[in-house]
Parts: C-alpha cells; structure tokens; sequence
C-alpha cells in the first residue's frame, strides 16, 4: 500500500502489528527515447507490486540521485553524494521513527549505490533496525533472465523498455545500436560522454516484445517480494 493512500493513524496501527516497509530510489536522467524518470517509475512499480500481498507500506519514490555523468543531457538532475546520503539518511530515520524496523530500500538506479554502503552504517549505529539494499534489476534470477534475453541488458536500452516507461512522442528506433567506448565514456567528463552516447542509449535493441518485457518483469516482482517476506533477523 502507498503511503499516499495512507493516514498518520493507519501508519501507526499498521506499524504496531507489522514493522516492514518499503523505501523505493531512483533517478531522473536521461534514458535515451523514454521517460527521463525511468529508475523511479521502475523502483516504484516494483516495490509496490512486491508489497501487494503483504500490504507492507511503500513511501514515495526518492525521485533523484547520482547521476553527475549525463548532466550535459537535458532534464538530468544529479545530487552530490553527501547530498544523497544526507537525504536517504534523515528519509530512513523518520521510517524508524515512525515504529519500521524492517526496511526494505528498493533501487533502481546504479549510480545510488553509496546507499547500501549508508544502510550498513545506520544498522551498526541504531542498532534495532534492519535495512536491506535491494537493487531489483540485479538481483540474480533477474539479472539471469535479462541476461538470457539479450547479454546487451543495459542503461536506456530494452532492459528498461516497459509500456510504462514509454513516451508516445518518441517510439523506439528499429534495430539495434552499437555499444559505445565504455572505459572511454567513464573516463569523459559530461558533455563528452554525451558525444560519445548519442541519442544516450547503452546499445543492443531498443525494443523488445512485451511478452518478452512482462516475463522479466515478473521475476522482479517475486525477487522483490522474497527480499522483504525474509529472511530478517531477530531485532530487540
């Protein structure tokens, strides 16, 4: 259940008999001919779909996060790292103020990944709380099954093509597109990685089928699900 559908006073009652939540990160970045908030629907999408049974509380999607290497695009917004840590940490303490101890972090975005690195140092100083760090497209039966469709899976390409991060105005070109000089790209400060990026697809096809699309998206749901049903450990 969103926390948006959700009272002060739902949250307390559903706190005192279930004590998980969720927290889905993202990203708003260039993402090639989609949304420019992909990681963020996508980390959403699927923290909420994951929560359903349970109607564990999902909080609303941190919007923004690391992304300094594509600021020469357009509409990419990028926090400075003590920035994100700074925000993730005052978000997750009020989780905990508000009666969670079992925290599932939902990513969806590589560049936030100084949050699991945050996640372990909260854990060693509260001391009565639980943070997972769940990046969904990597956990392992779903990066395998991307990995089986196509190994191209990457930023801006099909791995992120979902009905719901279309834009109408600009459907998918045809075939597929040549992966650019990564090691040169990393090495490049933004407004030349964007020359090197093009449109800023990753390569591989921009498209696949959504059949295709729905299968990899239902081993997200369910590695989702498993991470927050458990195991978690005993907490004083």
């Amino acid at each position: 259940m969103k926390i948006a559908d959700m009272t002060w006073a739902d949250v307390e009652a559903r706190a005192a008999r279930d004590d998980r939540a969720l927290l889905p990160i993202g990203s708003t970045e260039q993402h090639a001919q989609l949304s420019l908030c992909v990681d963020a629907i996508l980390a959403e999408r699927v923290a909420v779909e994951a929560a359903e049974p349970s109607g564990a509380p999902v909080f609303p999607v941190m919007p923004y996060g690391l992304a300094p290497y594509f600021t020469a695009f357009p509409g990419t917004v990028s926090l400075r790292v003590e920035t994100l840590l700074a925000v993730a940490r005052d978000v997750l303490a009020s989780i905990r103020r508000s009666g969670f101890r079992r925290i599932l972090v939902v990513n969806g975005h590589g560049g936030n990944a100084p949050v699991g690195a945050l996640a372990q140092e909260l854990m060693a100083e509260w001391g009565d709380v639980s943070i997972k760090f769940h990046e969904w497209w990597k956990a392992p039966r779903t990066w395998e099954t991307a990995q089986a469709i196509d190994p191209s899976a990457s930023h801006a390409n099909w791995m992120e093509n979902f009905p719901w991060t279309r834009l109408p105005q600009t459907p998918a070109p045809e075939g597929r597109k040549l992966a650019p000089d990564f090691a040169l790209m990393r090495a490049s400060p933004p407004g030349q990685a964007r020359a090197l990026l093009g449109d800023g697809a990753f390569g591989g096809p921009y498209q696949l089928p959504d059949e295709t699309m729905l299968r990899l998206w239902r081993t997200g749901v369910e590695e989702t699900r498993e991470a927050l049903e458990g195991p978690w450990p005993t907490l004083s």
